[in-house]
C-alpha cells in the first residue's frame, strides 16, 4: 500500500460578467447527487488526459455551453479542506474570469440549468460560497492596482461605461469628473480609439479601449 493517500482533484470556475448595472456569476444546478438541484459553480473533474486550463475549459463547455471566455481568465486558488466535498478526498483549482455580458447559457453534462445569476447568489454546493467570496474580493482589489475593469467592458467603451463597471464592482458611487481624470490621464490605462458615439442628452462621448498599462500608476483606490 502506498504511504500516500489517494485524492481527486477538480477545477471550478468563479464567471463574473456585470449586466444591468448589477455583477453576476454563472452557476449551474446540480443535476446529479451531492447536491441534487442545488446551485454551484460550473466544474468538474480533471481526466487523466488532462491539464488543468484543458478541464476548466471542458467543464465549461460541457455544463454551460460557452466556450473558454474571451475576457479575463486566471487561476483564483486551491481549495483542500479534508470534509469539502462528501464523495471523498477532493482537492479543487478554482479560476476567476472577469467577462462582458456574455451569451445565454444551455446547459449539459452534470448541469440541470445553468444561468447568470445577480449577487449576492443563493447558497451554493460544497464550499462554492467561499470560492465565489473570493473571486469577488479578488476582482475588486485587481480593479484598483490593474486596467482590468476593462475586461468587463466590450472591445471599445466609454468613460461613463467604465465607471459604471468599477460602481457596480465596488458596489460604491464614483465622482464622474475625478474618474474620467484619473482614467484619462494614467498611463497606459486607456487610449483613444478616434471616434465617439451618441452619450446621454445626445452629447458626444469619446471611446476607448485598454492600453498597454498591466498595472495602474497610481492605483484606482475602492472609497473608504
Amino acid at each position: 500500500m502506498s504511504e500516500y493517500p489517494v485524492f481527486s482533484v477538480t477545477v471550478d470556475l468563479v464567471m463574473l460578467t456585470v449586466r444591468s448595472d448589477r455583477l453576476h456569476v454563472l452557476l449551474v444546478r446540480r443535476g446529479v447527487a451531492p447536491y441534487l438541484d442545488g446551485w454551484a459553480l460550473p466544474g468538474g473533474f480533471v481526466r487523466p488526459d488532462e491539464d488543468l486550463d484543458g478541464a476548466a475549459a471542458r467543464e465549461l463547455r460541457e455544463e454551460t455551453g460557452l466556450t473558454a471566455p474571451l475576457g479575463h481568465l486566471e487561476q483564483l486558488a486551491s481549495y483542500g479542506a479534508p470534509d469539502r466535498d462528501p464523495r471523498g478526498r477532493v482537492v479543487t483549482v478554482a479560476y476567476l474570469a472577469l467577462l462582458p455580458d456574455q451569451p445565454v447559457p444551455v446547459a449539459g453534462g452534470d448541469a440541470a440549468s445553468a444561468a447568470w445569476l445577480a449577487l449576492p447568489a443563493p447558497e451554493l454546493a460544497f464550499d462554492h460560497g467561499r470560492i465565489l467570496a473570493d473571486g469577488v474580493e479578488r476582482a475588486r482589489a485587481k480593479l484598483e492596482y490593474t486596467p482590468l475593469a476593462t475586461a468587463f467592458c466590450p472591445a471599445e467603451f466609454t468613460v461613463t461605461e467604465l465607471r459604471e463597471v468599477y460602481q457596480t464592482v465596488w458596489d460604491a458611487h464614483l465622482d464622474p469628473r475625478n474618474f474620467h481624470r484619473k482614467v484619462t490621464t494614467t498611463p497606459g490605462f486607456v487610449e483613444p480609439v478616434g471616434r465617439s458615439v451618441t452619450a446621454d442628452r445626445g452629447r458626444p462621448a469619446q471611446l476607448f479601449r485598454r492600453g498597454s498599462a498591466q498595472l495602474l500608476h497610481p492605483p484606482m483606490l475602492r472609497p473608504a
